[in-house]
């Protein structure tokens, strides 16, 4: 063989070599989508994992003063809802497809709220929370799967792990349906007020700085204040400050914090209402 071809040959096999690595080097993972909880908007539930659970799943059950069971249970994330059923384990149960290898179950359904094979949007009822299956009790048992592999639960970009081994060590508080979004409602407030899990002074969770801040929507709860200046509404928002272990998204600061407006008025700079959660 001429030098000048044996050259040429030697050169071509590389350069397929080298093709042949680009096109065998593992493709990144799909991004996941922005999971929510998978129950309604203001709602604060617990959660759990045991040994018995599979795939890193978590168990939710409420504690907001509301039922677990009969709790709407909504889409974490957009895609495509089909129905199973399995008396022995997981019983009326639901799977989303959300495309780019990633999937959510929710298990022990006391009904459906869809068709099988419907397509849904994040926040939209999928079924009602129950004990259908081998469940002790109503709960939502949660999964997130990437390409069939069970994933630690991510909620709004933030991980819940290191998971509890039992209730009422950690909570979350629910953003999914509330609609209308963040930062559209300002509001001025005449000193840090602090932060809690729900509309009452039970669970401290941060501290909401002096200053001008934006809010989402209100609810009615405990009474804050003196004899003759209080307010019995709470603004949900993001906390500046957040305690060792607390979660200061969607936390709760009373309404009397505001540098404007009366008792029991919860309204925004411009005057206007801000909406119930």
């Amino acid at each position: 063989m001429r030098r000048s071809t044996r050259t040429s040959l030697l050169a071509l096999l590389a350069l397929l070599g080298g093709l042949l690595t680009v096109t065998a080097t593992a493709s990144p993972a799909a991004a996941a989508p922005n999971f929510k909880a998978p129950y309604a908007c203001g709602q604060q539930w617990t959660y759990s994992h045991h040994s018995a659970e599979v795939r890193q799943a978590l168990d939710f059950v409420r504690t907001d003063g509301g039922s677990t069971a009969g709790s709407p249970v909504l889409a974490s994330a957009a895609g495509t809802a089909y129905r199973y059923s399995q008396p022995s384990g997981a019983g009326n149960y639901i799977a989303i497809e959300h495309g780019g290898g990633w999937k959510t179950y929710y298990f022990h359904l006391a009904a459906f709220s869809v068709a099988n094979g419907a397509q849904v949007v994040q926040g939209q009822q999928i079924g009602t929370t129950g004990s259908t299956g081998n469940s002790s009790g109503a709960h939502i048992h949660y999964e997130q799967l990437y390409n069939g592999v069970g994933q630690n639960i991510v909620i709004n970009g933030r991980s819940l792990a290191p998971y509890p081994g039992s209730y009422y060590n950690k909570y979350l508080m629910s953003d999914n349906g509330c609609g209308g979004g963040g930062g559209t409602y300002w509001v001025d407030t005449f000193a840090n007020a602090t932060g809690y899990a729900a509309a009452n002074t039970a669970d401290a969770q941060g501290v909401l700085n002096v200053g001008t801040n934006y809010v989402y929507c209100k609810v009615w709860g405990a009474r804050v204040g003196t004899a003759s200046q209080f307010n019995h509404w709470w603004l949900r928002t993001d906390l500046d400050v957040v305690y060792a272990g607390k979660n200061g998204r969607n936390a709760y600061v009373s309404a009397y914090y505001l540098s404007r407006w009366g008792n029991d008025e919860a309204r925004d700079n411009n005057g206007a209402v801000i909406p119930n959660c």
